[in-house]
């Protein structure tokens, strides 16, 4: 096969092993930087133009699109696919999950379970807001956060209020979520590829950090999942139409919890704590589907 890897830098932990486990496997795999391509359009004629060629011939394509990038990054992997290409991720997935608001409805009508979410106008009721969770103490999230960043725990009703009320002041849209204590700092990341889970890990956060994104001094472990833990991430994938995943979980008193569903997840992360060749899932998705 002819594949092309979106990503903006080739020698990126995610993007160079999964060219290694494409050649490995016998395939020519280009990295394409997304943002150096130019999307012409005419009856019939959808084209990419990229460094002084055109793009022709792939066979399939595997978007490593960065969050402040999707705008742009959307609209070449839907290029490709009008071109009749095969994506692991398509467009219409893209946007789901970069979208938090869209994609915790979307995960709602499906009946997967998340904590106790709340989303307002900038509303001057923010005692309203806190309620409506459980009370303090609460996490506040920016709708354009990633990695941990925009990321608030309040612990009392004055601190959340004090929060909100600033958040409001900056217009900046949030979404506010229970605090699920048993969780204890530690999150799930079940990695999805073609409805099936191919591995899984327990990432913690570092003493005294309620996020434990790995990017904040996280660690991670292998974890073998639960059923239900397993149907939920399949299931989350799914309601997002999403052929590569990453699912984030809380382990809670009522089962599973979806965070968030990340359309480009690292790999770095996964493959060392569960000495999975996770890119190697992901080329034979290719495989079984191209």
């Amino acid at each position: 096969m002819k594949i092309a890897v979106l990503s903006r830098d080739a020698n990126l932990y995610s993007t160079r092993r999964i060219v290694e486990a494409g050649v490995l496997r016998g395939h020519q795999v280009d990295v394409i930087d997304h943002l150096k391509c130019s999307l012409e359009m005419e009856k019939e004629n959808p084209t990419l133009y990229y460094k002084n060629r055109y793009l022709e011939g792939y066979d399939a394509v595997i978007p490593r699109i960065g969050a402040s990038v999707t705008f742009f990054g959307t609209a070449v992997v839907r290029q490709f696919e009008m071109m009749g290409t095969f994506t692991t991720v398509s467009s219409n997935g893209l946007s789901n999950s970069r979208d938090k608001l869209r994609s915790l409805q979307l995960l709602t009508k499906k009946g997967v379970g998340m904590p106790k979410t709340v989303f307002t106008n900038y509303s001057n009721n923010v005692e309203h807001l806190i309620d409506a969770v459980g009370g303090a103490p609460i996490v506040i999230k920016l709708l354009e956060g990633t990695q941990g960043l925009g990321v608030v725990l309040a612990e009392s009703k004055k601190a959340a209020e004090s929060v909100l009320e600033a958040f409001n002041g900056l217009k900046a849209r949030v979404i506010v979520q229970e605090f699920i204590k048993e969780s204890k700092g530690a999150d799930i990341r079940a990695f999805v590829v073609d409805g099936k889970v191919v591995g899984a890990m327990k990432r913690q956060g570092k003493e005294g950090e309620f996020r434990s994104n790995l990017h904040r001094g996280g660690s991670a472990k292998i974890i073998e999942l639960t059923e239900r833990e397993e149907e939920t991430a399949i299931l989350a994938a799914k309601a997002l139409n999403l052929g590569i995943a990453g699912v984030d979980m809380l382990q809670s008193e009522r089962g599973p919890l979806v965070l968030e569903v990340n359309s480009s997840p690292g790999l770095e992360g996964i493959e060392r704590a569960t000495h999975k060749d996770i890119a190697g899932e992901i080329i034979e998705y290719l495989q079984r589907k191209v």
